[in-house]
């Protein structure tokens, strides 16, 4: 049995694009976030365990990018990365209010402003 019952690992496939029209699962993300029983982020959970909130994004032939699920002023949610330098956050659309279920959407909007839209592949125990 898990320590942290309320963390998931959460795998986001990139969904159809005029690139991809298929879709691509080697595009995406995976992280870890506590949910509530609906599949939501608690907000609550992740101040106690933000350190264990981290994400992988892996994008076709780049490097994967290592970070950590932030709780961003206002309520909204991002992924930041541990990278030197100045990027930007990749910021999830309306992240609070989505259910993180296989086979729900999401958005994320990449460090262009790009908005690109992800399908839940799985949600596990950590």
């Amino acid at each position: 049995m898990s320590d942290y019952p309320a963390l998931k690992k959460i795998r986001l496939n990139l969904a159809r694009t005029k690139d991809h029209p298929n879709g691509s699962a080697q595009h995406g993300y995976e992280f870890t976030a506590p949910l509530d029983d609906s599949g939501h982020i608690d907000a609550g959970l992740w101040k106690k365990e933000r350190d264990h909130c981290r994400v992988r994004r892996f994008w076709g032939g780049e490097e994967e990018e290592i970070g950590h699920l932030v709780h961003r002023p206002g309520g909204s949610w991002a992924f930041h990365y541990d990278i030197e330098g100045e990027d930007d956050d990749e910021a999830g659309y309306r992240f609070g209010s989505h259910a993180f279920q296989p086979g729900e959407y999401v958005s994320i909007k990449d460090e262009d402003g790009d908005l690109f839209t992800f399908q839940v592949v799985t949600v596990s125990p950590v």
